[in-house]
């Protein structure tokens, strides 16, 4: 248990600040916004750290109308007294030395999500301003600031403007206030998006049961509080919201084993393709790892037992796999452990090999006592029945698979006539372009690059997969089409690393049907391709809506903002022509605005919230009628074409 005196001396230096200004990549990934985002994270998962060791339930974060941003808790507040080694309060030491905290040994915090030390430093190091209050019966201010040295031409970052101050002001409260304000020269936007950390504080609150996050946008006016008693088990129940379960409670559990707690929750529904989301230390492991391989392995050995003990699989029957019990399973597998090592840098994947062990015995131990409880038995075999279900479809959809490889000619018959193919045999230079439409087809045939680009025409709309069994997908031809050109394979099946094209864009026509189809072209990937978009492999390309046009000179336009801008530039007389479809485009038209690597925008579909996509598909793409229009009134703007960033490509 971490005790609760927590002092300056608990607090280990590594080394000292580096000019983290400097090189932010370095810290925080990237200056994007997202990079901007990864300072508040900082201090907002200091403050979670409080909550998931029991010191803290109460964080509240503010965003103000001068850019700055705040985050409190109610915890027992950053050590106040002086460092021995630094000689300055443990305040300034987290604040202004890179790799100084308390959560290098496990005396202070049992888990800690901020495992580097970096945290406060760095966001300290880009900001403009930083002040920090600490609550301790009275309370302890500090001022930092970022300046120009006249001198050396260089900004001094963080710099403390005063030491730590006693104010004398009594206070009931604890804790720890810390607000400040990116530097705008840092940064490629400063401006905080509200449903980023909306999102990102959701997630948080679910994870840690009965903690209450309260968030305040001061330049909306807009308030909202989350706080889950029912934790990752309510956190089940919200992914499914808009699917069809197979029972109505959630299974749970808790228990700790070897010095980590695993917590998990699960529960069924009639899809065909599993959400299953790990977490470390409150910490996403998206690309899983040695913990989520323990629970899929303790889940498939506890319900085959459970099927044998009830006679429902006889002694000549094989085991069900674990694809089998992971269709149509929602699942949230949170752990806390010490000493925590990630696979890279990017904190996707738990390379811990002793998590794996205690997860299995943990999830093996936990499912046998829901078991016993007599009531649960309907529920057990349910997930039995919808397991054995599944195996049928899968021996079905092997024996489609057999036949699709053991007649390759025919597989060639598939493309013939569809797929014009490209002469390079480098699949990183290669490109795909999946098109709407004969028509289109026809011109982008035309307009291409043999050598590199290669053209696969739409003659219908490929099936959505949401709702269909694999045998089902398997049997739609334009399906089919797109499988055979990738040449990679589905599902379990698929391997990147035979990926024929290293680009492959979705070119559509900017109506409601050309968004329909680049929906169930990407529900598609999401859901048995997933990797290909992982690895940046798929793009949207982003054809013209406008040609202002006036003699010899011709100007695109791609949304309702440029199409004033080509009009001043044209000039009077100008001319303006409304493009429908790609089909109205000549070859040359195409290959200029939408093909030409030179001139074309393209814009890469990334995967930045596997879990929200996951939700916003089955809204989107499901048969929950309500839950659609419901988000289509809430979030859709139908005039903002350019809503989506443009990549030269």
């Amino acid at each position: 248990m971490a005790k609760n005196s927590y002092k300056a001396e608990d607090i280990k230096i590594l080394e000292g600040l580096d000019a983290v200004r400097m090189r932010p990549g370095m810290y925080i990934g990237t200056t994007s916004i997202k990079g901007l985002h990864h300072i508040l994270w900082e201090i907002v998962d200091n403050a979670v750290d409080e909550a998931a060791n029991g010191f803290a339930d109460k964080i509240d974060i503010v965003l103000y109308k001068d850019g700055s941003v705040s985050v409190e808790d109610n915890g027992r507040g950053i050590p106040t007294d002086i460092h021995s080694k630094a000689g300055v309060s443990g305040v300034q030491v987290v604040f202004t030395q890179l790799h100084a905290g308390g959560k290098f040994s496990s005396d202070n915090y049992n888990f800690s999500g901020g495992l580097h030390g970096v945290g406060a430093s760095v966001t300290n190091a880009l900001s403009e301003w930083l002040k920090v209050e600490v609550y301790k019966n009275t309370v302890y201010s500090m001022e930092f600031r970022s300046y120009l040295n006249k001198e050396t031409g260089k900004i001094r970052s963080g710099v403390p403007v005063a030491p730590l101050k006693d104010t004398k002001v009594k206070t009931k409260k604890k804790g720890t206030f810390v607000r400040f304000k990116p530097d705008a020269t840092v940064f490629e936007t400063v401006e905080f998006n509200s449903e980023t950390i909306l999102k990102k504080i959701k997630e948080l609150a679910f994870l840690n049961k009965g903690l209450e996050i309260n968030f305040y946008d001061e330049r909306l006016d807009y308030r909202q509080t989350f706080k889950y008693d029912g934790g990752i088990l309510d956190f089940v129940k919200y992914l499914n919201v808009s699917k069809n379960t197979l029972y109505s409670e959630p299974l749970y559990a808790r228990a700790e084993k070897d010095n980590i707690v695993v917590e998990f929750a699960i529960q069924h529904t009639d899809a065909y393709v599993d959400s299953v989301y790990s977490y470390v230390n409150n910490i996403p492991t998206p690309e899983g790892g040695m913990h989520e391989t323990g629970f899929r392995s303790g889940l498939t050995r506890s319900l085959n037992d459970y099927a044998r003990e009830r006679n429902i699989l006889k002694d000549k029957d094989d085991n069900l796999l674990g694809d089998d019990f992971k269709e149509g399973l929602t699942a949230i597998v949170s752990i806390k452990m010490q000493n925590v090592q990630f696979e890279g840098q990017t904190k996707n994947k738990l390379g811990n090999p002793e998590a794996r062990p205690a997860v299995e015995s943990v999830t093996v131990t936990e499912l046998e006592l829901l078991m016993k409880n007599k009531k649960l038995q309907k529920t057990f075999d349910t997930i039995i029945a919808k397991a054995m279900n599944a195996a049928k479809a899968r021996l079905a959809a092997k024996k489609a698979k057999e036949i699709a490889r053991a007649a390759k000619s025919l597989e060639a018959q598939n493309l013939v006539g569809k797929l014009a193919s490209c002469s390079g045999r480098k699949p990183e230079l290669n490109e795909l372009f999946i098109v709407e439409g004969d028509s289109a087809g026809g011109s982008a045939k035309q307009a291409r690059v043999r050598q590199y680009q290669a053209i696969l025409p739409l003659r219908g709309k490929p099936l959505n997969v949401e709702k269909k069994k694999l045998e089902q997908i398997l049997q739609n031809e334009e399906i089919r089409t797109i499988i055979s050109a990738l040449g990679t394979g589905i599902g379990s099946e698929f391997d990147l690393e035979s990926l024929k094209f290293h680009k492959v864009i979705i070119l559509s026509d900017a109506d409601q049907d050309g968004a329909h189809i680049r929906a169930i072209l990407l529900t598609f990937f999401f859901r048995y391709m997933r990797e290909l978009v992982n690895e940046g492999h798929v793009y949207i390309g982003m054809p013209p809506l406008y040609k202002v046009y006036k003699g010899n000179t011709e100007e695109y336009a791609y949304d309702d903002n440029e199409l004033k801008q080509k009009i001043e530039k044209v000039g009077k007389g100008y001319n303006v022509q409304r493009y429908k479809g790609l089909g109205e485009m000549d070859p040359a038209q195409l290959w200029e605005t939408t093909m030409n690597p030179e001139t074309r925008s393209l814009m890469r579909v990334t995967i930045e919230d596997a879990m929200e996509a996951d939700r916003l598909i089955t809204v989107l793409m499901g048969d929950e009628v309500a839950e659609r229009k419901k988000y289509i009134f809430e979030h859709a703007n139908f005039n903002k074409q350019d809503n989506f960033a443009k990549l030269k490509r």
